[in-house]
């Protein structure tokens, strides 16, 4: 089921979605003082691309400077990802099969808003998935 949701999320949004998060990590590196921002641009638009089967999460070591950065990142590039992820969730929602891409796309505005001190990680929830344990 993954498979099938995460084509169509590429297809539908995530490859244009994909680009935008491409265009600001790019601009953000440009600009040498910005480079950590570009490098939290590249990796949530690689989880932008194929998102389901994965997941973000909080990192345990952000602190004080990832606050202060995520200030700094909606000022210069998070409002109008975010905004992409809201219109394009409204779109998706207009139609019966897209109404589970929009709303993975209002999960990914959080993200979009704040993408420092988070990192994606798989999750693996299928039965053949489990890990045994001893």
């Amino acid at each position: 089921m993954r498979l099938i949701l995460n084509v169509l999320w590429l297809v539908l949004s995530g490859f244009w979605l994909f680009i935008g998060y491409m265009v600001a990590g790019v601009v953000l590196c440009l600009l040498i003082v910005t480079i950590p921002w570009g490098i939290a641009s590249f990796r949530i638009g690689a989880y932008a691309l194929w998102p389901f089967g994965r997941d973000i999460r909080d990192r345990s070591t952000s602190g004080v400077f990832s606050l202060i950065g995520n200030v700094i990142w909606v000022v210069v590039a998070g409002w109008w990802l975010a905004l992409s992820h809201i219109l394009s969730g409204v779109a998706l929602c207009l139609t019966i099969i897209g109404i589970p891409l929009g709303i993975a796309n209002f999960k990914l505005v959080p993200v979009s808003l704040m993408p420092l001190g988070k990192e994606v990680v798989e999750t693996r929830r299928g039965a053949f998935d489990r890990s045994i344990t001893r």
